[in-house]
């Protein structure tokens, strides 16, 4: 009799250690991209029954078993599961910590709703949280600028690799990070406001290197003689900011009473109205010094710039000539 109960558990053993093979070395799991959310401060169990919900691993009472042989600390995060894998594999990446980071591209000239709708579009956060932290987390450049209204001109443009982990503030304040890198390189130390604000609306006008400081001298010349700077995307940024932006200027747009509307308040705009680049940063900076006070494109991606209206009148019908209109 104990000969037979021996074989039993003998038996017994086998097939418990044949299912925990199989459990642990047989790879399972996704073919396509999952993405598995473990939350800190779950336990190993918690850990387990995420991952078998999600279909990661066969057995989570196979997981907990290497998990007590592993004594390793699991981390918490974002994983991304692509390929089968067997169960040792999965208990190691989590192990290691190797979660799974997210790509935010914020390109030259993206301004706070544009980076809004990358974040959320980028599975990071909602469009009006992130919105929420750029107007209210101002303290992050309170150094540079004293009466910011928002972040505008301060999210650095760049590529960036975040994780859901890290909060809407962790991302916008790696953004402020950028830009004081960068306004150190170039010695961005004064008269920051003004210089962002300049560059913003350089950044919004032409894509051409070259023409940056030139639309900047521009700008200039136009203010020292008293003249509004008529700029359309400071028109644009003035209907984003009441909700009433239509997807083209419209004349009321010209017409509505915005501290933005460079058709009818005169200077600068009281803030950036886009993030700009180190380029554009360098031409707020250094504005190059004509005579010229009016720019218009060429339909080619550049800009024809004059110095009179006669000038600039030549230029516009040439455009809606290249243009059909």
């Amino acid at each position: 009799m104990r000969r037979f109960i021996f074989r039993l558990f003998v038996l017994a053993v086998l097939v418990a250690a044949g299912f925990l093979a199989y459990w642990l070395l047989i790879p399972t799991g996704p073919s396509t991209q999952t993405l598995v959310q473990l939350k800190p401060g779950s336990s190993a169990r918690r850990i387990a029954t995420d991952l078998q919900n999600a279909g990661i691993i066969r057995s989570q009472t196979a997981f907990l078993v290497w998990h007590y042989f592993g004594h390793a600390s699991l981390k918490a995060g974002e994983y991304s599961f692509d390929h089968p894998a067997d169960a040792r594999e999965v208990y190691n990446r989590i192990a290691r910590g190797d979660i799974y980071f997210h790509t935010l591209v914020v390109p030259e000239g993206f301004n706070i709703f544009d980076i809004a709708t990358a974040v959320e579009n980028a599975g990071l956060g909602r469009r009006d949280d992130f919105l929420k932290v750029v107007r209210s987390d101002t303290s992050l450049v309170r150094d540079l600028d004293p009466a910011a209204p928002s972040l505008e001109g301060y999210l650095f443009p760049d590529t960036y690799h975040f994780t859901r982990t890290q909060s809407l503030h962790d991302m916008a304040a790696a953004m402020v990070r950028r830009f004081r890198q960068t306004a150190g390189e170039i010695g961005l130390t004064r008269d920051v406001h003004s210089v962002v604000t300049m560059a913003s609306l350089v950044e919004k006008e032409t894509a051409a290197p070259e023409e940056r400081p030139v639309v900047a001298g521009v700008f200039n010349n136009r203010m020292a003689k008293g003249m509004v700077l008529a700029t359309d995307p400071a028109v644009i940024y003035a209907a984003l900011l009441n909700n009433r932006y239509r997807g083209t200027i419209y004349q009321s747009d010209l017409q509505f009473d915005s501290p933005y509307n460079t058709y009818k308040s005169a200077g600068l705009p009281p803030g950036p109205i886009s993030n700009p680049g180190k380029q554009s940063l360098v031409a707020g900076m250094h504005p190059a010094s004509t005579d010229y006070l009016y720019f218009v494109s060429d339909n080619q991606g550049h800009h024809r710039f004059a110095r009179t209206d006669a000038e600039h009148a030549a230029n516009v019908a040439a455009y809606r000539r290249a243009v059909g209109r």
